[in-house]
């Protein structure tokens, strides 16, 4: 069947087209918006799967927390030449005192990863606010990961809660 020409095409047929123009795009934005949506759902609700979970989400908190004090460190830093040194007092803070045990089996370990850490560090990272933050996010998952390793449900439970500094001195 053959096309009318425009001129052939009566004014009330004519005016009908741009309407059913402006639905088929609305239905097709609409339809591009539901995907877009669907898609943004998706991926934000795997990503919620692999974040960290709070604390008050799967440990029943029976108390105060409890602090493990790690030695002083005195590690030499990443500068130029080599010389300056940091001594950093750590304190973990933990869910509660059989954590601090599980801690205290790979303490070793653990003070071995924190002076690696330090060690990458230049004395005008750790001596900003940011440079320290990241430090301690940093040391948060070296003494989390023997834990993580040794009980897959120990990434669930959350067992340590922060660490602090109980001195910091970069010279």
């Amino acid at each position: 069947m053959a096309t009318k020409p425009a001129a052939d095409i009566p004014e009330s047929e004519n005016a009908k087209m741009p309407s059913r123009n402006k639905k088929v795009w609305l239905i097709a934005i609409l339809l591009i918006l539901a995907l877009a949506a669907g898609g943004g759902w998706f991926f934000l609700k795997n990503r919620w799967a692999d974040e960290p979970v709070a604390k008050s989400e799967h440990v029943a908190v029976k108390g105060p927390p409890t602090y493990l004090p790690l030695d002083n460190m005195v590690i030499n830093l990443a500068d130029p030449g080599g010389e300056r040194v940091a001594q950093v007092g750590i304190v973990l803070e933990l869910a509660d005192a059989a954590t601090a045990d599980k801690i205290k089996v790979y303490l070793p370990t653990i003070r071995g990863n924190v002076l690696l850490l330090i060690s990458q560090r230049t004395s005008a990272e750790l001596l900003q606010i940011q440079g320290k933050e990241k430090l301690a996010a940093d040391i948060l998952l070296q003494v989390s990961r023997p834990l993580i390793e040794a009980d897959k449900n120990a990434a669930k439970q959350n067992l340590v809660w922060g660490v602090h500094f109980s001195s910091f001195i970069v010279q």
